[in-house]
């Protein structure tokens, strides 16, 4: 076992994650650095190619460090505690509590989307109050990576269910989810939205980069069903003004702010069609 500190800015924590995990760390410890930073603790079973992540992350300082003997399965589960994000009660698996309409498992692993981070509380928010004004309806989780965004839309009484990701370790842990929380799910392996038809959805939950929710923007837009919404989160507060001019067909978004971070809510015009509306799928 090898480990590597990575201290870098906090607004760049998932960046290095990202790319941490793309190097094959097989897990992650983030503690609080100096002001405005965080360090990243990453775990290889292999000797890390460092040379390559400086390259990757030139702002970040690397340094290798000792690996302690911990285990790290119990500390984990001594730290993870059953939280509420709104109506929502958060416990991992192997916590037992009586089921309930509000409670949602998870197993924390690789796959993004436990409700512990800012972008996935705020993405459990804005369905909430979505759901207390509008039916749910036709829902997809694009991006889905632990589906359990897509098990609350099930919660709150959206049908039926679509959790999509490239990424074969996310589709097999929304299918885990699904299961550990009895919902019904349609887990779909696919790239973006190209693998539905325009129109087909009533909601679109998209917890992505801002890069990548600007780059396939019409993708996106094409999701959506007339007078439909879309919730975009993954984004820091510098992000939300050229991501709410990349979505202005959609109409003015209702934003939620949680520290650096924010989510947008868009509710498409019941005129609304994008411009790939009707192509072949």
């Amino acid at each position: 076992m090898r480990a590597l500190s990575v201290n870098v800015a906090a607004a760049r924590e998932d960046e290095a994650a990202v790319a941490l995990w793309d190097h094959g760390t097989c897990g992650l410890e983030v503690r609080p650095a100096a002001a405005g930073r965080v360090e990243l603790l990453a775990y290889f079973e292999h000797e890390p190619d460092q040379e390559r992540l400086e390259s990757v992350l030139p702002d970040a300082a690397i340094a290798g460090v000792p690996v302690p003997e911990v285990d790290w399965l119990a500390r984990f589960r001594e730290n993870f505690r059953p939280f509420r994000v709104g109506r929502f009660l958060i416990r991992p698996r192997w916590d037992k509590a009586a089921a309930t309409p509000e409670l949602l498992v998870v197993d924390p692993g690789r796959a993004f989307g436990t409700g512990t981070h800012e972008t996935t509380r705020l993405c459990l928010e804005a369905l909430e109050q979505l759901a207390s004004s509008r039916a749910l309806g036709r829902t997809l989780d694009l991006g889905s990576g632990t589906g359990i965004l897509a098990v609350a839309a099930e919660r709150l009484g959206a049908r039926p269910l679509v959790a999509s990701d490239i990424d074969p370790e996310a589709t097999d842990a929304s299918r885990l989810h699904a299961e550990l929380n009895s919902a019904r799910l349609h887990v779909v392996r696919a790239d973006g939205g190209t693998a539905f038809r325009p129109g087909s959805f009533d909601l679109v939950l998209a917890n992505l980069m801002a890069l990548l929710l600007i780059d396939r923007v019409e993708e996106i837009r094409a999701l959506l069903a007339p007078g439909g919404a879309l919730v975009l989160s993954g984004l820091l507060l510098d992000d939300v003004a050229p991501v709410t001019q990349a979505y202005a067909a959609c109409g003015l978004p209702r934003e939620f702010r949680s520290g650096e971070w924010a989510a947008l809510v868009f509710d498409a015009p019941e005129a609304f069609a994008s411009p790939a509306a009707g192509a072949p799928r």
